[in-house]
């Protein structure tokens, strides 16, 4: 389809929802509308999943596509993926299989292990779990300290935390599994923060890996949304050859989890210059501060084209899945 076609169309922006990270959907939903709009589409509109005229307002606004802005639980777990498919709506993104695996860091994992890309040891436990002396004994003993405690399947760093101390593990269990879901307890692989995004479909390519600077303990949510520059190093000071590995093993991931559209994965690189995966987000952070948009810019496509390539790429994927 050529361009002036293209943005003939009628798009709406899906956002909100009733996850933790609500607020976070309707910054980058408010900001990729503007952007669309400022690539030239005639009709750009935005709506809440969480306001109760939602589906009506969806399936009455005769929409060619969607453009969906939604992160965490019923935006990037393959809900919503669902219901458009229920729909016939062209959608962008990951499809409801890559969005569920990928969400579930412990089905993500299984799935990086049979692709050859390496994860931090880790033990998935059951959803407000709580351990014995025994069991936290053991537990330290096979991992060491640190650890990482998180959400199986939250994004954001919501409810992570870095434990230092065996005595801080209680704590951090119940911080995990407040949500009532699975916990992860992860080994910390330590080295430098990088973060690879890719784009595509069955053309998937890295862009520019950013480096993560922050002085924390772990790029936590607080340092995800202060300004970009704080904290993106682009191109990340890494080795070539260490640099095209981590761009080809986020391309490796991409296809293993079939994501569509773009990831953005996650990697620890240790000191003897080896790529350790953390997660995959199929529906990365779309505001001004995000790190996939700015890797973007790095690489000479500004926020407008960039969103306006996710549709394209959606009715790519939209017509071969006929």
């Amino acid at each position: 389809m050529n361009r002036a076609a293209l943005k003939s169309l009628r798009v709406v922006v899906i956002a909100g929802g009733w996850s933790d990270e609500r607020e976070i959907s309707l910054g980058s939903a408010t900001e990729c509308r503007q952007a669309l709009l400022d690539a030239g589409f005639a009709v750009v509109d935005l709506l809440d999943l969480a306001d109760a005229r939602f589906l009506n307002s969806l399936t009455g606004g005769h929409y060619d596509v969607a453009f969906v802005a939604m992160h965490g639980r019923y935006g990037e777990d393959g809900c919503i993926q669902g219901l458009l498919e229920i729909l016939h709506m062209p959608y962008t993104f990951s499809g409801v299989s890559a969005s569920a695996v990928a969400t579930e860091k412990e089905l993500a994992k299984a799935v990086y292990a049979a692709a050859h890309i390496r994860t931090p040891r880790g033990i998935d436990l059951a959803p407000r779990a709580t351990l014995t002396d025994e069991q936290v004994d053991a537990l330290v003993g096979a991992l060491g300290l640190p650890l990482f405690v998180k959400p199986a399947s939250n994004g954001s760093s919501f409810g992570i935390s870095r434990v230092t101390e065996r005595a801080q593990l209680p704590a951090a269990l119940a911080t995990a599994g407040a949500g009532g879901g699975r916990i992860l307890v992860e080994e910390c692989v330590e080295g430098m923060e990088i973060t690879v995004p890719v784009m595509g479909n069955e053309d998937a390519h890295a862009l520019p890996i950013v480096e993560i600077v922050t002085g924390a303990d772990f790029y936590d949510l607080k340092v995800k949304y202060e300004p970009s520059a704080m904290h993106h190093v682009i191109p990340a000071r890494l080795e070539p050859g260490v640099y095209a590995k981590a761009q080809e093993l986020a391309v490796r991931a991409h296809r293993a989890l079939g994501c569509r559209g773009c990831s953005r994965s996650d990697f620890i690189v240790t000191d003897q210059g080896e790529p350790v995966i953390l997660e995959t987000n199929t529906i990365p952070g779309m505001t001004a501060v995000s790190l996939l948009p700015d890797s973007a810019r790095h690489g000479g496509v500004e926020f407008p084209e960039l969103c306006t390539r996710f549709i394209e790429y959606a009715l790519e994927a939209a017509e071969k899945s006929i």
